[in-house]
Order: structure tokens, then C-alpha cells, then sequence
């Protein structure tokens, strides 16, 4: 199996897992302030990598996890789940899903500014027409507020996780680097907290849905970790648009929504946009 391969399966079973994720995520928000949400899921998932790398023989805090660029991995991962939960909370998930699908396109420009990946002209117009296709999506003038920056400035934050992920400490392993980014889920939740309701026990319903959220975000979390150490960047983001199908599957299956014909057009120029920087 290529790498490229290798990389693009790793990031579509990620993709399936974020989208499992989020549909948990936001049902348990329906009943708790999303950052306590947030703490609950952080703590859950760094416990079980915690078990993941103890039982590989690793340790869970590395001289190579102080580095400079896992400083910046970290405040990218607090800024790009604070947003993203609010988001998930306040918008509806297909919405949130839709803008994020901007992300590839993101990453493919920040790998030819940090990396030195060959990015010609082609590549630099379709990340110019996913822009455009996010601002399908958002419609500014049209009701556009504060909520809608949310996703946005996820979307900013996940993808300088990723390129920040790409150029890690080789000798940190895809186990240590979960061990970091659920940490930093606790403190987004910290963050969080003063500005929402004030915390409660929770129920029996929204603490399982958040346990079985811990889980998908486990896997998700160490698929997609293993895919930006796959393959070509370029060659691997974009099957992040996958996201984007099990996302609207969920948001209509689970909670009754019904996008409209702009998100539907949007999602679909920043995929296109996507399948057009893979093959320039």
C-alpha cells in the first residue's frame, strides 16, 4: 500500500469517526454548558490514551513534547476545539461541517509557505474558490453575526493543528501527540466555562453520550494523526471532504435538518475546489 493511499484511508476512517463525534457531542450540549462538555470529553479522551501509551512503553511526557512547534500544535488545537464546540452548540452541525471543509485548502497553502510543497497557480485558485464557497456558505449580509465566525475560526485552528502535526517531533508517537491534544481539550473547556451556563451533574444520558464521544474522538483523533504522517499533504487533506457527507447524513438523520440551497452549493464549490487543488 503507497503512503498516499495509506494516508487518504487513515483520513476518511477520521472523518467518519469527527462526524460520530460531533453528532454525540452535540447532543450532549443540548443539556450541559459546552465547556463543561468540552472538560468532560477532554479528561475521558486523555485517560484513555494515557492507557494507550503506558501500554505501549512510552512516556506521557517526552522532552520532545515542550518543543516550539508542539507549543504552537497546542494553542492551534485550543483555539480550533473552543470555537468548534461553540459552534457545534449554537449552529447546526451541518452548517459547522460545511465551512470546515475549508480547511484542506487551508493546509495546502500553509504546507507551500512552511514546508516548501510546489503549490503552481491552479492550486493557489481553487484555495481562492473554496474561500468563495465559504462565503456561499455564511452569506454575509444575510443574517451574518458573531456565530458565524465561530466555525471559521475552528476551521483556522485545526488547520495549523494539522501542518503543526505534519511537522512534529518524529519522536513522538501518534499515542503521545492524543496524550497533548485532549489536554488542551481541557483547557478549551476552562476557557469556555465562564461564559456559559453554570455547571451541572450531569445525567446519566448526556455522561454516556459524552463517554461514547471520547471514544470516536480517540479513534478519530489517532486516524487523522497517522494520515498527516502519510503520504503527501496535498495528496491526503482532501479526503477531509468526506467529513462533509457523514456530517449532512447525521444532521438530517439525527436532527432534522434540512440545508439550504446556498450551503448545499457552497459545500460543493469547496469540494470542488479541493478535487481541483489534488489534481493541479
Amino acid at each position: 500500500m503507497s503512503p498516499n493511499l495509506r494516508g487518504s484511508l487513515f483520513m476518511t476512517a477520521a472523518m467518519a469517526a469527527f462526524a460520530v463525534e460531533d453528532t454525540l457531542l452535540k447532543s450532549a450540549s443540548a443539556s450541559l454548558p459546552p465547556g463543561e462538555v468540552l472538560m468532560i470529553f477532554g479528561a475521558l479522551g486523555l485517560a484513555l490514551f494515557a492507557v494507550l501509551t503506558l501500554g505501549a512503553g512510552e512516556a506521557l511526557l517526552p522532552p520532545a513534547l515542550w518543543s516550539r512547534t508542539m507549543a504552537l500544535r497546542s494553542v492551534a488545537e485550543v483555539t480550533g476545539r473552543l470555537f468548534f464546540m461553540l459552534a457545534l452548540a449554537l449552529t447546526p452541525v451541518s452548517t459547522t461541517s460545511a465551512v470546515l471543509q475549508a480547511a484542506p485548502l487551508i493546509v495546502i497553502a500553509g504546507a507551500a509557505l512552511l514546508f516548501g510543497e510546489r503549490v503552481g497557480w491552479r492550486r493557489w485558485l481553487a484555495v481562492a474558490a473554496g474561500l468563495v464557497g465559504v462565503l456561499m456558505i455564511l452569506r454575509p449580509g444575510e443574517g451574518f453575526g458573531w456565530l458565524s465566525l465561530l466555525a471559521v475560526i475552528a476551521t483556522l485552528g485545526f488547520s495549523g493543528r494539522d501542518l503543526a502535526t505534519r511537522a512534529a517531533p518524529p519522536a513522538l508517537s501518534w499515542r503521545q501527540l492524543g496524550v497533548a491534544g485532549f489536554a488542551m481539550l481541557i483547557v478549551a473547556g476552562l476557557v469556555a466555562l465562564p461564559f456559559g451556563a453554570a455547571p451541572v451533574w450531569p445525567a446519566a444520558l448526556p455522561a454516556g453520550l459524552i463517554a461514547l464521544a471520547a471514544v470516536a474522538g480517540v479513534a478519530a483523533y489517532s486516524a487523522l494523526t497517522l494520515a498527516m504522517r502519510s503520504g503527501e499533504v496535498a495528496a491526503v487533506t482532501p479526503f477531509r471532504y468526506t467529513r462533509l457527507v457523514f456530517a449532512m447524513i447525521a444532521g438530517v438523520m439525527v436532527f432534522g435538518e434540512r440545508p439550504d440551497g446556498w450551503t448545499i452549493a457552497g459545500s460543493v464549490v469547496v469540494v470542488l475546489a479541493g478535487i481541483a487543488a489534488l489534481r493541479a
